[in-house]
């Protein structure tokens, strides 16, 4: 097996680099220490021990002829050259640039990074002792960068044959605190408007070089939105002293004025210029329409935008000191409008004058879109083709009019025998009016200050239609919808209104179990009545640090309040009772929290927690079937196919096959489920992750049809599924297709003491039958599951 590592190319002299760790204190990322190893050992297939990308490697440099490619290289040059000397035709001389390139750049992809093996796999990692001294050297760098500047760094190697085994110790010591700051700034009036900034450097903490950075780069920030211009960061320097005994340290920094200058000049705006058909070159600039609105000078060939509208998007004014927030929050805004394809702001300040120039492109007015795909919920992709047709600028106050149609297949379980997989069809329709203001009588000063946070009202109306054997679903809805964004990464969405008229037409086997149901004390078969559901949505959902991007630790969260059955306050009841109408009233929760952390190896350590609760409160004490929580399938518990777990330890007993059934979808009034996944690349675009889900759904109340189903404070933690598994994940940059297989680890529908997948009797009958038939699930996902 040791051969299976990459030993077996190695020379005489040569040895392999087989582990390398750090000890260190848990005071230190250990993330960022690994970056800082200039060797690091090849990468090992998960739990055995093979190194498949060592083989990759060198199979690919058995074939790998650099000479041959750049002779190859040379030749496509020349073919492409002679042909495009030949033609006089211009297009033919675009296609023949076209395919050169897009050859040359492969063959100096080939060049670069080896031919698709050797890019696949990675060279041995033959052992290097100067490479050891470098990466010693930069860990020591790295610790007195965060003041432990007596900490040592030890190395030693374990040869063992032809492996060697580094280790780097760390001995810390006791780090390096701030004493004194103060500054010396020449500038009087930079110096006063510092002061009153709160810094980021604090007396009695640890020195960090990179709070330096930080400050650095927030005072230059800061002075840039105080009118400082030309303000950079080279004009502050940092001094440390290191002398004062007791592991103290005195920061002294300086803020240097411009050669020749006595301070720093402050740049008022004079005046500010908007020019909305910047495309347009064709005629002279004094033919444009110039058009004033506070203070701000509109130009165009057309009056097309209102400028009260373009207003609430624009935060430079003449009188106003320059501001480098404000731009960026300008050039933000104005695009977030999705009527622009470009926003330039640029500053003139010749002749003594200082003008702020805004130019746009516009979007074309209409736009149609077709996208085809598949689409993947529960477990089989299915196709689905969607349209889109929009006309930007409809009252030329920067609204948007758009109309979507969808229509889609799936590959959906059978909501009574998990073992009948079908085509689902959906189609639908929507159209939709998008305003960039909230559509509420606010004054214009309000509408003004608020423009900052992207505030957008979206007005929908919509038809859509799910056909499935157990029944059609026909829903008619209008939805009103107000967005902001109060920080950039942080969204919030009200649904002031959303009203639905749902009608169901059940198959009678479907109809005859909902009966059933019906005579056991179960209330679900409320839930497909001919029914109008009104809907309060409150939602907030904010991403730290970008996630989903593996290069750095980020999170995401998201938390819904949905209040159910608003109408009730507004229309009298009997109006739905004449026209047979069944309502609901219902409070529901959910919050969602998903974090990422990267590790060394191109490994990523993912987990999700997700909660929900849903109360109904009418007389009919039930939930439209939408608004139930599921558990299980490719994006929940894994081991279970999808809305089959739960809830709580019920099992379904069926006589026919004197069995417990998994068939029958199972929903709940409450949700409460966890992921835990390790990531890591195997080779090129192929990934591969184990994960570990726990979870389940309960009813609040306890139902004589489904015993066992309620949430109990005493009993909730012996009901929480288990399921574990490894999934293959095929990323193309623009598309990741995941296929996972879970296995149920722990059963809470089994008997207490038989739960586990190896206790004692875990597969005895009536479950027996089960595992035979079903003993892994398969699951299908496009994306990640969090």
């Amino acid at each position: 097996m040791y051969g299976c590592i990459g030993t077996r190319y190695l020379k005489d002299d040569e040895k392999l680099l087989l582990k390398q760790k750090i000890k260190v204190s848990r005071h230190f990322d250990n993330y960022e220490m690994g970056q800082l190893l200039v060797q690091r050992p090849n990468r090992k297939f998960p739990i055995i021990r093979f190194s498949p990308y060592v083989w990759f490697y060198q199979s690919g440099a058995k074939h790998y002829d650099r000479q041959q490619i750049e002779l190859e290289k040379k030749e496509i040059e020349n073919y492409y050259d002679s042909l495009i000397n030949k033609t006089t035709k211009q297009n033919k001389t675009t296609r023949y640039n076209r395919k050169k390139n897009r050859k040359i750049s492969k063959k100096d992809l080939d060049l670069k990074e080896g031919n698709l093996l050797m890019r696949w796999g990675e060279p041995l990692a033959i052992y290097d002792s100067n490479s050891s001294l470098l990466s010693k050297n930069k860990l020591m760098l790295y610790l007195h960068s965060k003041g432990y500047f007596d900490a040592k760094v030890m190395h030693k190697k374990n040869i063992r044959g032809k492996k060697v085994t580094s280790k780097f110790t760390i001995e810390e010591k006791e780090p390096y605190t701030i004493d004194t700051v103060y500054s010396i700034i020449q500038d009087e009036s930079v110096k006063y408007i510092l002061n009153n900034r709160e810094s980021l450097i604090k007396t009695n903490e640890n020195y960090d070089q990179k709070i330096l950075r930080n400050e650095r780069d927030d005072m230059t920030n800061y002075l840039k939105d105080q009118g400082y211009y030309d303000f950079s960061r080279q004009y502050i320097r940092f001094e440390v002293d290191t002398t004062l005994g007791n592991k103290q340290i005195a920061l002294r920094y300086f803020i240097q004025n411009p050669s020749n200058e006595i301070k720093h000049k402050q740049f008022v705006i004079d005046s500010v210029n908007f020019t909305t058909d910047a495309h347009i070159n064709s005629l002279p600039d004094s033919m444009r329409l110039n058009e004033g609105y506070n203070k701000i000078n509109y130009q165009a060939y057309e009056k097309v935008y209102k400028p009260k509208i373009l207003d609430r998007r624009i935060f430079l004014y003449p009188d106003n000191l320059y501001s480098r927030s404000n731009t960026f929050s300008t050039q933000r805004q104005l695009a977030n409008l999705d009527v622009f394809k470009f926003i330039n702001i640029n500053y003139d300040s010749t002749g003594g004058k200082f003008i702020a120039n805004i130019f746009t492109r516009p979007l074309p007015r209409y736009q149609w879109t077709n996208e085809f795909g598949v689409n993947v919920t529960q477990g089989f992709p299915g196709p689905y083709y969607n349209t889109t047709f929009k006309k930007r600028n409809i009252f030329k106050g920067l609204e948007n009019f758009e109309i979507n149609g969808r229509i889609g297949f799936e590959g959906v379980i059978s909501a009574d025998d998990a073992d009948d997989v079908y085509a689902s069809f959906e189609t639908g329709i929507n159209a939709s009016l998008i305003f960039p203001q909230f559509v509420i009588p606010f004054s214009r000063q309000l509408l003004s200050r608020i423009g900052s946070q992207n505030p957008k009202t979206r007005f929908t109306v919509g038809y859509s239609l799910t056909d499935r054997p157990e029944y059609k679903r026909n829903n008619v809805n209008f939805s009103s919808i107000y967005t902001w964004q109060k920080k950039e990464h942080t969204i919030y969405s009200l649904s002031a209104a959303d009203l639905s008229i749902i009608n169901s037409e059940l198959h009678p086997d479907f109809r005859k179990r909902l009966d059933d149901l019906e005579q056991s004390g179960s209330n679900l078969y409320k839930s497909f009545q001919p029914s109008f559901v009104s809907s309060v949505i409150m939602q907030a959902s904010r991403s730290f640090n970008n996630y989903g991007y593996d290069k750095a630790k980020s999170a995401y969260l998201r938390v819904l309040a949905e209040s159910g059955g608003a109408s009730h306050f507004i229309v009298d009841q009997k109006v739905y009772e004449d026209k047979n109408l069944e309502t609901y009233q219902f409070l529901k929760f959910n919050i969602d929290f998903r974090r990422t952390r990267p590790l060394i190896n191109q490994a990523t350590v993912a987990y999700r927690i997700n909660a929900g609760i849903a109360i109904p409160y009418s007389n009919n004490n039930a939930l439209p079937y939408e608004k139930y929580f599921f558990a299980g399938g490719s994006n929940g518990i894994r081991g279970w196919r999808p809305r089959r777990l739960g809830p709580g330890s019920y099992n379904h007993f069926d006589p026919e096959t004197n069995s417990i059934s998994y068939q029958s979808e199972q929903q709940g009034e409450m949700l409460l489920e966890a992921s835990l996944e390790f990531r890591q690349n195997l080779f090129g675009f192929v990934d591969w992750a184990y994960f570990i889900d726990a979870g389940n759904i309960w009813t609040i109340e306890n139902e004589q049809n489904r015993p066992g189903s309620n949430f109990e404070a005493d009993r909730f933690y012996q009901e929480i599924a288990i399921a574990s598994g490894f999934g293959i994940r095929f990323d193309f940059t623009f598309l990741i297709i995941r296929f996972d297989a879970g296995l149920k680890v722990y059963d809470p529908a089994r008997p207490l003491g038989k739960r586990f997948i190896l206790s004692e009797g875990h597969n005895d009958a009536p479950y027996n039958d089960y595992i035979k038939t079903e003993p892994i699930i398969l699951n299908i996902g496009i994306g990640y599951p969090f």
